[in-house]
């Protein structure tokens, strides 16, 4: 299927490594120029040589912090400056502090809220003056299965994954006028860091070998396994492309078949 990506411009947050950089890696693969950004500047550069070795192309890289509106605004007029305009976006960060309800400050529950939503909230906002203008622009929005099933020691993810759920839905009909799509996409577990270090904690909380865990994990997808990073790409690709001309104000869990729930 052509996506009709080439010389598409997209900004991909928290894309130095796992799923960012997998849909980064795919939107470049299929001809956009992508803006890469990372908090570690080091981590960056790995990621930029990896993407022109991949797929030839060569990101703009930014350092900076999601969890900051200037950092924001800055990612989206360097990139502005760079290309002459915004054509994706998409949102992503790393998941917030695990931890039950008991377990959780007030300043974790802020932290988790600039974290997971209001970065997504800054971000769309100063790129739709762009989008808008150009009538044109696709935002996809990166969550977690915990917008459908909740999960108790990921009591922040799953409170606020499913606000993003209500922002997209709501702002869908709005954006829609001016050709602007918005969607979200819910991974399972997938073999990221993440996923390793949540392992790693249940494992080093139960006394028990982290095999053990990821076993126990994987008996419950019905695929049997961790998803790879460049399944995800390839949805989001297809979800910010062109291509996608009809689709707005949607979900998606893609998870393996982990989630049971209608």
């Amino acid at each position: 299927m052509e996506l009709q990506l080439q010389g598409k411009v997209a900004i991909v947050l928290a894309s130095s490594k796992g799923l960012g950089y997998a849909a980064a890696e795919e939107l470049a693969r299929e001809g956009a120029l992508v803006t890469l950004v990372g908090r570690n500047e080091a981590v960056l550069h790995e990621a930029e040589a990896r993407m022109l070795a991949q797929t030839g192309s060569k990101p703009i890289l930014i350092q900076g912090d999601i969890t900051k509106a200037e950092h924001i605004e800055r990612i989206v007029a360097n990139t502005m400056e760079q290309r002459g305009r915004i054509d994706i976006l998409i949102n992503n960060c790393g998941g917030p502090s695990p931890g039950t309800f008991d377990q959780l400050s007030d300043e974790a529950w802020q932290q988790g809220f600039e974290l997971t939503l209001l970065s997504y909230v800054r971000s769309i906002r100063a790129v739709l003056p762009y989008m808008r203008k150009q009538q044109f622009g696709r935002i996809v929005n990166m969550t977690s299965s915990t917008h459908k099933q909740p999960i108790e020691s990921l009591m922040l993810s799953s409170t606020f994954r499913v606000g993003v759920l209500g922002l997209a839905k709501t702002l869908a009909p709005d954006l829609a006028r001016d050709q602007i799509l918005i969607n979200t996409v819910g991974p399972g577990r997938y073999a990221t860091d993440r996923v390793i270090q949540l392992d790693r904690l249940a494992a080093n909380h139960e006394g028990v070998d982290q095999s053990f865990i990821e076993e126990r994990e994987k008996a419950l997808i019905p695929l049997g396994r961790y998803g790879q990073p460049e399944e995800m790409g390839r949805l989001i690709a297809f979800l910010a492309s062109p291509t996608n001309s009809y689709m707005t104000g949607q979900a998606f869990l893609v998870d393996g078949g982990a989630v049971r729930a209608l």
